[in-house]
């Protein structure tokens, strides 16, 4: 199976458990990796015919922005559900979600969170 990288999409959201990260919010990192077939895109040179990846990306956008989960886990989650469904060509989804600065005294760290599903897990 055929895989598109899609990588630093960085978007400011409300997901946290600290009450001021649902309030102030932060910046959170995704990338994701999307199994498809692109064989006959590949041959017909036809966005039509893949995955536009651009949907993608404003999906996961809208999901960082609007959602307000107390875990990451959530987050993360959701993004994977949400692709497979909303995505008829993918039929596995992995999604890096990372957030870069956890308000976690002396951590200057990233929390990163990796998910992999298929459409069978939904």
């Amino acid at each position: 199976m055929d895989c598109i990288y899609l990588t630093g999409i960085r978007c400011y959201g409300y997901t946290g458990y600290l009450p001021e990260e649902q309030l102030l919010g932060q910046w959170f990192e995704v990338d994701v990796r999307l199994w498809l077939d692109i064989s006959t895109a590949a041959k017909t040179d036809a966005i039509e015919d893949t995955l536009d990846y651009r949907s993608v990306i404003s999906l996961i956008q809208h999901l960082v922005k609007t959602s307000k989960f107390a875990l990451i886990e959530k987050l993360v989650t959701t993004i994977a559900d949400s692709i497979l469904r909303e995505c008829d060509r993918v039929t596995q989804v992995q999604v890096i979600l990372s957030k870069p600065a956890a308000p976690i005294p002396d951590f200057g760290g990233k929390i990163i969170i990796e998910v992999t599903k298929s459409k069978s897990n939904l």
